[in-house]
């Protein structure tokens, strides 16, 4: 038997991997909100890399019998993985036999592991399981020599926080010499809420020192009932934390982020997740678990995990993550902006608006001189796909706002009869330059109101 199982990109897989390397020149046409395909095309999930020479390495959730699966990669493409347990036993505190069924056969709640350097050949693996003494998900820390491990498991649980639902999904953050622990207490467990905590540890690693900070918790339609598996990168003088959000098992979990200058906040939330089924137009399932990793092209890229067609397994996904200042873009992803952002004359803001996007919309756009203008941003060059969400009740019929990009004419944009707060798209090409571009709408036939936009 050999000691890995290998997984490679098809052939058309691998094309898009091309594209998503921005590997597209000015008349190109990008691929329309559709990801990559999986670089692990079995269960891995809620995945941490770590990069130690030139391999890196990923750490997943409990499967197929192993506390903790690994895979080893020189190009994030193309992994091979292990199949050792890099966690064998835990720590005396957890509880080894608790089943949680909803994460297949062999799931005893040892869920998404965090693994960095402390040193040469110290390296400090935090991971989440069921402590006995609470009956609740804790968090513990666990040490060894090599980056597969084995590592050896701390008698005591390093995150433990019952009366809050207990303790899930550890990440790590270093900055100015410093190491700093986030993760989620487990309040959706209890009908409490779910916030995302941040606070320095020991240079080891295994022990917290100095104030907690509470950073985020869940206030947005889409996050559901909670927020989850925090990852802090920062980008220039932006601190940016990334999300996941609403349930786990299906299509309705989301990836997003919110920002601050400061590391402890307060952050700012972004107006629209930032990966979601819809976003991926359905190629992947309930995104999120994610990790921020730089790539051996300097180039960064997310890495998450996502369904497979059957909810049978979390396969893990590697797509190149580009940047507009603070905010991240996710190549093959669907990227939102709310009408309500936009710049507009002559049209007003209409709040609780029932299934909206965000719950509020734009409309009003009934003069010759109304206009909703957006401000978009691209990382590359070519013919984009522009999807509008918008409502038209007109009792003429069919409505149109006429479109112009970049102060220049591009037609109309054809909405057919829906109702008001019937909520449906429209689905145009659009060229977009690289970088920032406008996308203005202006009254055209009959009536209607705008939701949203995406560019794919």
């Amino acid at each position: 038997m050999t000691s890995t199982s290998r997984w490679r990109l098809t052939t058309a897989a691998t094309a898009a991997v091309v594209l998503a390397a921005g590997l597209l020149t000015a008349s190109a046409t990008p691929s329309a909100a559709v990801a990559s395909g999986p670089v692990i095309d079995q269960n891995f999930a809620d995945p941490d890399i770590m990069k130690v020479g030139r391999t890196y390495y990923a750490y997943a959730t409990n499967s197929d019998g192993r506390n903790i699966t690994w895979a080893t990669s020189t190009d994030l493409t193309d992994w091979a993985v292990q199949e050792t347990d890099a966690l064998p036993a835990l720590g005396a505190w957890a509880d080894p036999d608790w089943s949680f069924p909803p994460g297949g056969s062999g799931d005893h709640g040892v869920w998404a592991p965090e693994v960095f350097a402390a040193g040469p050949r110290s390296f400090v693996m935090w991971y989440t399981a069921h402590d006995r003494a609470s009956g609740k998900q804790c968090i513990g820390a666990a040490t060894a020599t090599a980056p597969g491990g084995p590592f050896v498991p701390r008698d005591t649980a390093l995150v433990c926080t019952p009366e809050t639902g207990g303790a899930i999904d550890a990440s790590s953050f270093a900055e100015n010499g410093r190491r700093y622990i986030l993760w989620k207490n487990d309040g959706n467990c209890c009908s409490q809420d779910t916030w995302l905590h941040l606070q320095q540890v020991s240079a080891d690693g295994l022990r917290r020192v100095g104030a907690e900070t509470e950073l985020i918790k869940q206030n947005k339609p889409f996050e559901g009932t909670l927020v989850e598996a925090p990852t802090l990168w920062k980008r220039g003088s932006t601190y940016v934390l990334f999300y996941s959000a609403n349930f786990f098992g299906n299509g309705s979990y989301v990836s997003s982020y919110a920002t601050s200058t400061e590391l402890r906040g307060p952050y700012t939330k972004a107006a629209a997740p930032l990966m979601t089924t819809d976003a991926f137009a359905g190629t992947v399932r309930g995104p999120g678990g994610q990790d921020v990793v730089t790539g051996p092209d300097g180039k960064d890229r997310i890495v998450f995990h996502g369904w497979n067609p059957g909810f049978t397994y979390r396969a893990m996904y590697s797509q190149r993550l580009d940047w507009q200042g603070g905010r991240p873009i996710v190549e093959g992803a669907k990227i939102r902006y709310e009408a309500e952002d936009a710049t507009f004359t002559r049209a007003n803001a209409r709040y609780a608006a029932g299934g909206a996007s965000n719950g509020v919309v734009v409309g009003g756009i009934d003069f010759d001189d109304s206009r909703v203008t957006f401000t978009v941003y691209v990382p590359r060059a070519g013919t984009y796909r522009l999807y509008t969400r918008y409502a038209n009740g007109s009792d003429a019929g069919a409505a149109a706002h006429t479109l112009s990009v970049n102060g220049a004419s591009a037609g109309t944009v054809d909405y057919p009869f829906t109702g008001w707060d019937n909520w449906q798209v429209s689905e145009r090409a659009v060229t977009l330059r690289s970088g920032t571009n406008t996308i203005s709408y202006a009254k055209g036939a009959n009536f209607a109101e705008l939701d949203a936009i995406d560019i794919a």
